[in-house]
Parts: structure tokens; sequence; C-alpha cells
């Protein structure tokens, strides 16, 4: 009886595997050609239809995007109130390619046009029939697919244009057209598709021709303009174009009053298709049948050598799924297997590594220290991206997102952690409660924006105010800050306290206002020699009881335990 080798056990079998593979694949590609050819068609309008959806989304972004902008630039309002056509031109027509956009029109409060920036000569005429510019000159933002006075099929944004007294003096309409033989062409280039935008149910832009001619002027087909137009519904099917067969897809661009104005053709040839897949089918069998000669010459001279490290590694890598990443790889070859083991030996250190950062830092964060952060740089690739989602997600949970200093549960563990230190050192620890005064008259009478970047103000000026590394300023919730000074007894509480409510009495916070506001804030503050009887909450309680006495003896002021200090 003839021993077969490891040797012959792999590459005969081997062999003939790929072997039958390659006829298999062969008779596969034949028989299902006609199916394959319409699968890819399908396959690559419903990426084109995806594509396209996504296309006008932008589109209605980045209109949105530049008219709001431009309508509240400071600049545009004076020229929209000097009514200076030539001023509007220049402040606009730069921004095209900013915002990517095609084109603006600009108007006064009455709809009278201002400037056009594809039609400098052109104002003067009404857009009153323009919906954007009805809903921009009623004070709102909307953005629609309309018809215009020189544009045909695009799609618009207006904005209200007030002055600096909020008097509504204009708007500005942002917008991207789609009725042109050059917006066509490169919408087919972006879409490798053949591309028809229909007014109505006539084309008048299209990247199709016949004998060299566009066929801008010919009509969509009568029982598809039913289903488009008239129901206002998208079409997917195969149609006939001029003998010309395509798989195509209608999509109606619904104006402000949601009918079908203007209808969006995306249309692959079959024949450019098949012609494609054809010549991939083809070159997929060549390179297939040099893949398997390939194959088998390689297979030949590495199964003799592969054995024995295959079954190491094989078994180093059980231990690894398993949980033990200590596991010794040690692969002395220096062929591919050795490689390999020293790879997985790498991918085992960096893993041992990224969990070591990983558990001092939530160690670091449930002492409260949210400074302490992963060095990502000392990862590479994958690791890094990993260790960077990691450090993003800690980050996230522990900081206000608002302000950018701890948030709640940061100075919840932070204060758990000081409280036993303070507890075991027999140490004084104090607590500044900060909350807004007015706040929301405030946010009634510059908006929620402006709060907002009160908040910012507010915060920077209380972490800039601690002087020490172990001092922690954190986002209380709503209007109120938090600051809890370790070490530090009452009288040097009261002088943070004090130091942080006089510099932001003096602060000018900009706003619309043009000499910009002042706020004023109240604080409650507490000093206590922490026992292993007291309770954090009832030390939280009583800076917190201050705070409201700061609160009703007039504000702005700082009270300590119930005593005003001033």
């Amino acid at each position: 009886m003839v021993k077969k080798s490891f040797k012959s056990k792999i590459i005969i079998p081997t062999v003939i595997v790929l072997v039958v593979l390659v006829i298999a694949l062969n008779i596969f590609l034949s028989v299902g050609f006609s199916s394959l050819s319409d699968s890819l068609i399908n396959e690559k309008l419903i990426a084109n239809i995806n594509s396209l959806n996504l296309y006008f989304d932008e589109n209605k972004y980045n209109t949105s995007m530049a008219s709001v902008s431009m309508a509240h630039n400071h600049d545009v309002i004076n020229a929209v109130k000097d009514r200076d056509t030539t001023r509007l031109l220049q402040i606009f027509t730069p921004t095209h390619y900013l915002y990517r956009i095609n084109y603006y029109t600009i108007c006064d409060n009455e709809g009278t046009v201002l400037a056009r920036t594809h039609e400098p000569d052109n104002f003067g005429d009404s857009v009153l029939h323009q919906q954007n510019i009805q809903d921009a000159l009623d004070g709102r933002v909307s953005t629609y697919f309309e018809v215009g006075t020189t544009v045909r099929v695009s799609v618009r944004t207006g904005s209200p244009v007030y002055d600096a007294n909020g008097t509504l003096i204009g708007a500005v309409s942002a917008g991207i057209r789609f009725d042109t033989d050059d917006e066509v062409e490169e919408l087919k280039k972006l879409f490798n598709a053949e591309v028809t935008v229909f007014l109505g149910d006539t084309r008048i832009a299209t990247t199709i021709t016949v004998d060299g001619q566009s066929i801008v002027g010919t009509r969509i087909d009568p029982r598809i303009a039913e289903i488009v137009i008239e129901k206002k519904q998208e079409y997917s099917g195969a149609v006939n174009i001029h003998g010309e067969k395509y798989t195509s897809y209608y999509k109606p661009l619904l104006n402000a009053q949601g009918e079908t104005f203007a209808v969006f053709f995306l249309g692959i040839p079959e024949a450019q298709t098949i012609a494609a897949s054809t010549n991939l089918i083809r070159n997929g069998i060549i390179f297939g049948l040099g893949g398997l000669t390939v194959s088998i010459l390689l297979l030949f001279f590495i199964i003799s050598s592969i054995s024995e490290p295959i079954t190491k590694l094989s078994n180093d890598m059980n231990h690894i799924a398993n949980g033990n990443l200590s596991v010794d790889i040690t692969i002395n070859s220096e062929d591919e297997i050795g490689h390999l083991g020293r790879s997985l030996q790498r991918i085992t250190s960096n893993l041992q590594k990224l969990l070591e950062d990983i558990n001092i830092m939530i160690g670091e964060h449930e002492k409260g220290n949210t400074d302490y952060c992963l060095d990502t740089e000392l990862f590479l690739g994958d690791y890094k991206v990993l260790a960077d989602s990691v450090l993003e997600l800690a980050t996230f949970s522990l900081n206000d997102q608002l302000t950018g200093i701890p948030n709640r549960r940061s100075f919840d563990n932070r204060l758990d952690w000081e409280w036993k230190r303070a507890i075991r050192d027999k140490s004084e620890i104090s607590i500044l409660v900060i909350d807004v005064d007015k706040f929301k008259n405030y946010n009634d009478a510059y908006g929620h924006q402006q709060g907002d970047v009160a908040l910012k103000t507010i915060a920077r000026i209380t972490k800039e105010s601690v002087k020490r590394l172990v001092d922690f300023v954190a986002r209380w919730g709503g209007e109120e800050f938090i600051v809890l000074l370790p070490s530090t007894d009452s009288t040097g509480a009261v002088c943070v306290a004090e130091r942080i409510r006089a510099k932001i009495e003096n602060e000018v916070i900009p706003c619309a206002d043009p000499g910009g506001t002042r706020i004023t804030v109240s604080i409650g503050v507490h000093t206590q020699i922490p026992e292993l009887s007291d309770l954090v909450g009832s030390f939280i309680s009583v800076a917190d009881r201050a705070l409201y006495k700061a609160k009703e003896t007039g504000r702005n002021r700082v009270v300590f335990g119930g005593e005003n200090i001033g």
C-alpha cells in the first residue's frame, strides 16, 4: 500500500477542487449571463437612485446654508437697506463656489429684485410669485423645487433679511439649477448615466443624443407621464427612447403646492451594461485560470513547511480567542508563518497595552480626574481608531457638551474621591454652588443661542478663576455650576467665590446689541471637615441653601452657610 504524504493529501484534492470550481464557474457564468446583466443594471440603478436622493438633499442643504448665512451678513444687510445692486453683486458672486450653489436672487421687502448674480443686468421686476420669496418676506426660511423668472428648474431656499432694529427689509434666495446642458453633463459624469430634465412633460435639458443631435424638445412617454406627473409617483422600468433600450428612473419634482412641475430622469443604456458585464466575466475567467495555475505551483512549495507552525499558531489563537492575551507566540521560522506569528504577538501586545491604558483611565475617571486621557499617539492604524473612539466616548460621557467643562457625573466621581480623602486626612473641603441670576429673562431677551454664549463665558471665567490643579469646576445643570476646593478653608473658599462673582460681573459678553451685555451670578459657599457619619448630600445642601439665601437677599452676591458675604 502506497503511503500518501501530507503534501499529496493537500495538493491533489485541492487541485481537483480548484479545477472543478473553474469548470463550474464557466458553466454558471454562461448559463446565468442574462440574469447577471439584469441584476447588475438594477443594482446600478438602485445605487443611482440613492445617490440622486442624496444629491438633492445636499443641494437643499447647500442652498439653505448659503441663503441663511448671507441673509445674516452685515454687509448684505447694509447693501439691501441701501438698495445697492452693484455692492450686492460684489458681495454675493464670490460665494457661489464657497456654498456650491449656482445663483442668488436678492429682493426688497416688496419682492422687487435688487440683484441677480446669474443675470447681473436683470433687476427691478417682482419675484413675489416664488413661494420661497413669499415665505421669506413672511419671516420664514423655506426650501422648494420651483420655476423661477429666468431659471426654469431649480431648488432654492429663501431667507428673510432684517436690519439691526429687527425690521424685515428684504430676502435672499439661493439656488442650484438643473435646466442647462452644462448641468446635465456634469450630472452624467456624477451618476455615470444618461440624464434628462423635463419641464412638465417636455425635455429642456438632456445628455441623450440621436445621430449627434440632442433630443431636447421631445416629450415624455404619455403612459409614464400619467404616473409621474398626474399621480406624482416615481417610476422605474425599461423604456425605449428613439430605438435604444434604457433601464430608467423618473423622479417627480414637486413645487410648493405639491404639484409635479418637473421630472428628473436617469437612464442606463442596457447595451453598454451588457458589454461591460461581458468584459468583466471574460477577465474574471482569465484571471481565475491564471490564479489557479499560480496557486497550484505555490501550494506545492509551501505545504511541506507549514504543518507544524500552523498547528502551534492554531493552538495559540485558541488561547487568545478564549481571552488569554498573555500566551507566548514564538515561531522561529523566517517565512510567512513566522511573520504571522510575530504579527499575532504584536496584536496581543497592542491589545494588552490598550486594555491596560483603558483600565488606568477608567480608574482615574472614577476618582474624578477627567483631565487624564489615553495617549492615542502611542497606537497606529485601527488600534489608534479604537483608542480615539474610547477616548471620545469617555470625554463625551464625562464632559458637558456645551461648555466643555466636566459634567455632573464627573463632579460626583470627583466629590466622592475627595470626600473620602478629606475624611482620611481630616482636612477641610469647600464647595461653591453658582447660579446665573435671572437667566430665563436673559434667554427671553437675547435668545437661547446668546444664552449658550453666556454659559460658555461663565464656564471659562470660573475655570480661569481657580488656581490649583486639584480644584474642580463642573456644570451642575442648566444655568448652575459647581466648584470643589479640596484642602480649602472657609476664608479661601469665600475669596475664590468673590473672585469668580466679580470677574463675571465685570465681563462684557458680546451679543447683537452693539454694547454687549453683562450678567451676574449668586454663589452659595460651604466648608466642612467631613467625618464618616457625614453625608455628601447634606454637604451640598448647605451650599445650596446658601445659594438660595443669596438669591433672596438681592442676587449678585456670595453667601457662606447662610451668612451674606457681599
